[in-house]
C-alpha cells in the first residue's frame, strides 16, 4: 500500500502529474469530469484506470469516481467511493470527500442534477438522499433504494488501480460484492409519485446533449437481462 503523498504522485507520468496537480479542490476534480465525454463503452463498460481517463478524456459513472478518488488522493485526501443502489437502473458510484465532519460528493453522471454536491452533509444517509429526486430511469421511475458502505481504493494498491492500462472492473466487482443500507421502506416505495413529464425532460438534458439516450437505453436493457 502507498503510505505518503510523495509515492503516490509518482506512480504517474510527469505530463499525467502536471494535470492532476492543477486538480487541487474537490470542486475543481469536478469540473475535470465536467469537462469529459461521457461514454458507456462498446459491449459493456472499457472500465478505464485514471490513467486511460487522462488519456482518452472519458468517463462513465465509475470511472468518473475512480478518477476522482485518484486526485483527491494524490492531494493528500483519502480515496474514497461508494454506491448509490437501485431497482430497474444502473447503480451510481461516486467518490467522496469531508470537510469538517461533512461529507461531499464527486460524480460523473449523464443526467443533469447527478453530479457534484458540497461537503455539507452529516451523514452518508442525507448525501444520499440529495440525490434521490434526480435518481430515475427513462420509465420515470425513481429508482434510488439504498447505499453501500465506504471503500478505500487503495486496498487495490497491489493492483495498480490508479495506473493500469488494462480494465479495474475489479473494483466494480468488489462494490457488487458488499451489502447495502436500504432507505426506503416498501410502504415509501409503493407511494412514490412518479416523475413528472418537466422532471424528466430537466434530467435528460445532459443525455440528450451527449448523445447517448439511446445508447444507455440499450445498455441498461443488457444489463437487467443479465440479472
Amino acid at each position: 500500500m502507498l503510505k505518503t503523498v510523495k509515492q503516490v504522485r509518482e506512480q504517474f507520468l510527469p505530463s499525467e502529474q502536471r494535470v492532476i496537480l492543477r486538480l487541487n479542490s474537490p470542486a475543481k476534480v469536478q469540473d475535470f469530469l465536467d469537462s469529459l465525454e461521457y461514454t458507456l463503452g462498446v459491449d459493456g463498460e472499457p472500465y478505464f484506470s485514471p490513467r486511460r481517463v487522462l488519456a482518452e478524456r472519458t468517463a462513465d459513472c465509475l470511472e468518473g469516481a475512480i478518477f476522482a478518488a485518484a486526485a483527491l488522493r494524490f492531494h493528500g485526501r483519502r480515496p474514497m467511493i461508494f454506491y448509490i443502489s437501485s431497482v430497474n437502473d444502473h447503480d451510481h458510484v461516486i467518490a467522496l470527500f469531508k470537510n469538517k465532519n461533512h461529507w461531499g460528493a464527486i460524480s460523473q453522471s449523464k443526467y443533469t442534477g447527478m453530479g457534484y454536491r458540497e461537503p455539507i452533509h452529516r451523514s452518508l444517509r442525507e448525501l444520499t438522499l440529495s440525490y434521490f429526486e434526480s435518481y430515475f430511469n427513462f420509465e420515470s421511475e425513481k429508482t434510488a433504494r439504498g447505499y453501500s458502505r465506504p471503500v478505500d481504493l487503495s486496498r487495490f494498491d497491489d493492483l495498480n488501480w490508479m495506473t493500469t492500462a488494462g480494465p479495474v472492473k475489479f473494483i466494480e466487482d468488489y462494490l457488487n460484492s458488499i451489502s447495502f443500507t436500504a432507505m426506503l421502506t416498501p410502504g415509501m416505495i409503493k407511494g412514490l409519485r412518479g416523475v413528472t413529464p418537466l422532471m424528466l425532460e430537466a434530467g435528460e438534458l445532459l443525455v440528450r446533449k451527449k448523445g447517448v439516450r439511446n445508447q444507455a437505453a440499450d445498455h441498461l436493457k443488457k444489463a437487467l437481462e443479465r440479472g
